[in-house]
This record gives structure tokens, C-alpha cells and sequence, in this order.
């Protein structure tokens, strides 16, 4: 028998003043950094994103921007992060290359799975002067087709009822703002970081929804103390595999459960409305803009767009990650094409920024071969998603009269992806998709008919609106593209589509 092996360090405070070679520590005092901004959601976009951006500023102009992380869902943080100190390791990997860096923004993290009562501490309290959320599109509780508050959504129906104990984080944040009021009256800005259009809008919009049924003059304190930024964020950032947190401990000699994987590429564009304190956030490669609306039409059709119409049609084609999707001719001439010819032209000028050349920039991104981003994972919750991605440059097309023939195809890839899940094609993979269960059933009822299948999604109002289901061409387009997906073989049709001349 050889000796016991030697169990490995775990990443703390402690070794801060002894780091392994290649890997970067905070460039600040962390005893020194107090709470001054909670962030609810910290999954891995989070730890390589805002906790990154707020990481750097700490580095060049420290300040109380200490970040109280809540956590919302599984996996439970608070022990994880806890036991860490709140420090974890961001890898940045692109193909062979691998860059590890340690980021000390986050001091500690709350779970509100089991009760809110601590997270309604955090962001009640009168040191916090800025929340930001990434709560993935669902989180909002919101119709995606209109960006109104879902009012029959079953955590919304128990938050009315139990204002006090909310559920939902609109819940969750209309209980602390009340409690803002009640007590300090301190203003706060509420910063939404998801991919969801017009995000700031969004949130405010659920917020108040809430805020009205309270009738003690809550609507009135956030229209005077309360501002709801819209923003832009981008960096791929798939979640972290047992494999990444083996990668950390082999090359660096350390024990980190909670690192975080993402690409090189990062951007953030703000809209400058922040109700007292905000991070320099510009400082460190942040934008502040009037208006964030050009920047997110461009990154959710063109990137977002990308890599929704090669995820569903990569597990249709049998293919397990992005990068394997568009390394394959077949769906990468697919995807160039549907974006240079039918979403560029919805888009609006976007300052210092090619349309052209951010489509090439997008697809070399999305080719990175370290960024193991599951096909699957891409295709969670896509009714939350392909409104802003796929629905909304289609209606653009309508408006002015152009074709949606290759936008239908993408659309339909999603539909496809669910029916197929199914009774009807033997439950081919298990979805995670709000109306998975609604399409299920309705591919069961209407056996081969397609026609009346894809009709019966068309109607699922929370996500296409009526004017858009009822439009003749985009109906037909779409189950066409329906038909073909679920054939036997779906990538024939896909380059039956391709072989079209133009789509106008």
C-alpha cells in the first residue's frame, strides 16, 4: 500500500499571498471591501461578466462595491462560495490556450430557495445602491410577446396573495422596495443583465405590476427613487463541468468548486440612468449610452439568433456542441446566409460597429473549441428566447415586405426540438422548455398532420402574438420548414433551403 495521497488545498483568503504561477489575484485589499451592490442569479455568466467588470474597477478606483450575491435556484452557493471566501477562478479558454484568474468582488452569497427572508435583507438594506439580475428570460415571470407581468404564472398568483414571503424575484424585489420605503427610503437602481429586449423596461414593468396591488403609495416612491436601466451584455459563458473544475486542480494545484468558464470576447453597454451611487463600470471597458437599443438588436439577432438556429438544428443534425454545429458546411453556410440576408437588414445603425464584419467576428466565436457549449444547453427555455432572437426580425421583414424563408426554417428548429421530444417520435431527449409539455401534447393529438401542429404552437399567445400567428406567409413558411425538420432527413431539407435563389 502506498501512502494516503494528499488531500488538495481548497481555494480560500489564505492563499492569496501565495498563488500557484499563472494564476492572477485581486489587485485590492478584499479586508478592506464592503457591500455596496447585490447581484441576484450568480451562475457562471455572472462570475465572468459583471462580477469580472466590478473586479477591474475595484483594481483601478477601489471603492464600496463589494457584491452580496443571491442565489435564486440550484445549485445552493451560499456553502460553496462561503467556503471559498467568496473568491473562484475565472478560466478564459480559446482552443488550446487557458488563462486563470481570481476574482474577489463577491464577498459573500445568500440562498433564498428554501425562504427570502435574507435575500430581502440584502436588498433592503440601506448599503445596497445597485442590484443587478441575470435570472435567465424566464425569471421574469413576464409574456415574452408583450413583456407584460404573467399574472396567472403560479409564483406571481402566491406572491398577490403573500406579499411578505415572495417567491419570484419581481415578487422578491417589490417586498424589498416596499421595505426601502418604509424604512431608510434610500434610492436604488435595479440593473437587469439578461438577454431580453428592452430588459429595463421589462423589469419595471413586472416591479410595478406588483408595487399596484400593494395601493400604499409604493408606485409613486420607485417613479422618484427607483431607476431600471436597460443594457447589453455579452460573453459566452457555458456552465462549468466537472471537467473545468478538474482543469483547475491539475494545472494549479488547487480545489475551486466554483469556477467559472467563458471566451476572451466580453461587452457591456449601459443605459445611463442610475438612481444615486453607481461603479465606473466605463472605466473598464463598460459603455454608458443613451440609448441601448441599436446594441441589443444587433447582439441578440445576429449572436443570440446565431446560436439559437445552431443549437436546434445541431441536435437535429445529431451534433452535441455549438462549435461542432458550426464547423459543419451544411448549417454554417445556413446560418451565414439567414443572417446576412434577412436579419442584417431589420437592424438600425450601430455606432462604430459593422454590421458585416460583428456577423463574421459572431460565427468566429461561436467556432471556439474550448468553449464546450452543449447543444442542449443552448435550447433551455427557447420560448423565452426566440421572440427578440428569431420573432421580432421576422415581423420586421413582414412590415416591409420581405422573406422569412430561412428566420421560418430557425423558428421551426425550435419547434421541431420540442415535438420531437414527444411520445409521438419515442421521447427522442429530455427539454427544459416552459410550453415542452403544451407542444408535446399537441404533437400527440395531431399525429402527421403538421399543418394543424404547427398551427396549434402559432397559438400559444405568450409567445407569438396574434398579428404575427395570423400572417398568411409567415404560417405557411413556418410549417413548411415544420415538415421538412421532421422528416426523416431534416438536414436534406435544410439544404434543399439553401440551394434557393434569394429569399425575397
Amino acid at each position: 500500500m502506498t501512502a494516503a495521497a494528499t488531500v488538495t488545498e481548497r481555494l480560500g483568503q489564505g492563499m492569496l499571498a501565495r498563488l500557484p504561477a499563472g494564476v492572477e489575484g485581486p489587485a485590492y485589499d478584499r479586508a478592506k471591501l464592503a457591500p455596496g451592490m447585490a447581484h441576484i442569479g450568480v451562475g457562471a455568466f455572472h462570475r465572468c461578466h459583471q462580477a469580472e467588470y466590478t473586479d477591474d474597477l475595484l483594481a483601478q478606483r477601489f471603492d464600496r462595491w463589494g457584491v452580496i450575491g443571491i442565489n435564486v435556484r440550484p445549485p445552493v452557493l451560499a456553502t460553496m462560495l462561503g467556503s471559498q471566501d467568496g473568491l473562484y477562478t475565472r478560466l478564459i479558454r480559446e482552443n488550446t490556450s487557458v488563462e486563470a484568474r481570481l476574482i474577489g468582488s463577491i464577498i459573500s452569497v445568500v440562498d433564498s430557495q428554501e425562504s427570502p427572508e435574507a435575500a430581502l435583507g440584502v436588498l433592503a438594506s440601506p448599503d445596497i445602491d445597485l442590484v443587478t439580475l441575470t435570472i435567465t428570460e424566464k425569471g421574469y415571470c413576464h409574456r415574452p410577446s408583450s413583456g407584460k407581468l404573467e399574472l396567472d404564472h403560479p409564483d406571481i398568483v402566491h406572491d398577490i396573495a403573500k406579499q411578505k414571503a415572495p417567491r419570484s424575484v419581481p415578487g422578491m424585489l417589490a417586498e424589498a422596495l416596499d421595505r426601502r420605503m418604509r424604512t431608510h427610503g434610500r434610492p436604488v437602481t435595479l440593473l437587469s443583465c439578461d438577454n431580453i429586449q428592452a430588459n429595463g423596461k421589462v423589469l419595471s414593468e413586472v416591479v410595478r405590476t406588483l408595487a399596484r396591488q400593494r395601493d400604499n403609495g409604493l408606485c409613486d416612491w420607485i417613479e422618484s427613487n427607483v431607476a431600471f436601466p436597460s443594457a447589453m451584455v455579452d460573453r459566452i459563458a457555458p456552465a462549468t463541468s466537472q471537467a473545468d473544475i478538474e482543469t483547475v486542480e491539475r494545472r494549479f494545484g488547487y480545489r475551486d468548486q466554483a469556477v467559472a468558464v467563458g471566451e476572451p470576447f466580453r461587452q457591456w453597454v449601459i443605459e445611463e440612468n442610475f438612481a444615486g451611487r453607481f461603479p465606473r463600470w466605463d472605466l473598464v471597458g463598460a459603455s454608458f449610452v443613451s440609448d441601448v437599443t441599436p446594441f441589443e438588436h444587433l447582439k441578440m439577432r445576429v449572436l443570440n439568433g446565431a446560436q439559437t438556429t445552431l443549437c436546434y438544428l445541431g441536435v437535429l443534425a445529431g451534433l452535441e456542441h455549438t462549435s461542432d454545429a458550426i464547423g459543419d458546411p451544411l448549417l454554417a453556410g445556413f446560418v451565414r446566409r439567414m443572417l446576412t440576408e434577412e436579419t442584417l437588414p431589420t437592424l438600425m445603425p450601430v455606432p462604430g460597429i459593422s454590421p458585416d464584419t460583428y456577423v463574421e467576428q459572431s460565427l468566429a466565436r461561436l467556432k471556439n473549441t474550448a468553449i464546450r457549449h452543449r447543444n442542449h444547453q443552448v435550447a433551455t427555455d427557447g420560448s423565452q428566447k426566440i421572440v427578440q432572437r428569431l420573432l421580432n426580425p421576422i415581423r420586421d421583414r413582414l412590415r416591409a415586405g420581405r422573406g422569412i424563408g430561412l428566420l421560418s426554417v430557425a423558428t421551426a428548429g425550435w419547434m421541431a426540438y420540442l415535438v420531437k421530444a414527444s411520445t409521438r417520435f419515442g421521447a427522442s431527449w429530455e427539454v427544459s422548455d416552459p410550453v415542452a409539455e403544451r407542444v408535446a401534447q399537441l404533437a400527440d393529438r395531431t399525429g402527421k398532420d403538421v399543418p394543424a401542429l404547427a398551427a396549434g404552437i402559432l397559438s400559444i399567445d405568450t409567445i407569438f402574438d396574434p398579428e404575427l400567428a395570423a400572417n398568411g406567409q409567415f404560417r405557411e413558411a413556418v410549417a413548411e420548414a415544420l415538415e421538412g425538420l421532421l422528416s426523416d432527413d431534416p438536414m436534406e431539407y435544410v439544404r434543399y433551403v439553401c440551394t434557393r435563389h434569394g429569399t425575397d
